[in-house]
């Protein structure tokens, strides 16, 4: 069953840089572990409540195993330190209808 790796992104004053150079490595990382990109930080139009993030990105992966395989990896754990260091992200995982 597909999953959906769901992140909100807010850069930290002054690491738009540091975010940048994340941004430049991230995709191969993600796509080694079969994530599909549906949506990198496009246009947001806020419709309800008073959420309008600053950067939504959305990830399709083929499981669940699929998505920690790819948070633990050496790849991965060398980069998130520029996200983690320039960033305020909250991420969710969401599973997708079967059938």
């Amino acid at each position: 069953m597909a999953v959906y790796f769901i992140v909100e992104i807010k850069t930290k004053n002054g690491n738009e840089g540091t975010y940048a150079k994340y941004i430049e490595q991230v995709r191969p990382i993600v796509e080694k572990y079969k994530g599909r990109y549906l949506a990198r930080g496009g246009k947001i139009t806020p419709i309800f409540g008073n959420w309008n993030p600053e950067r939504v990105i959305i990830i399709e992966f083929p499981s669940e195993e699929n998505v920690k395989q790819w948070l633990d990896s050496p790849e991965y754990k060398g980069i998130a330190v520029l996200r983690e260091a320039s960033t305020i992200t909250r991420a969710i995982m969401v599973e997708g209808e079967s059938g």
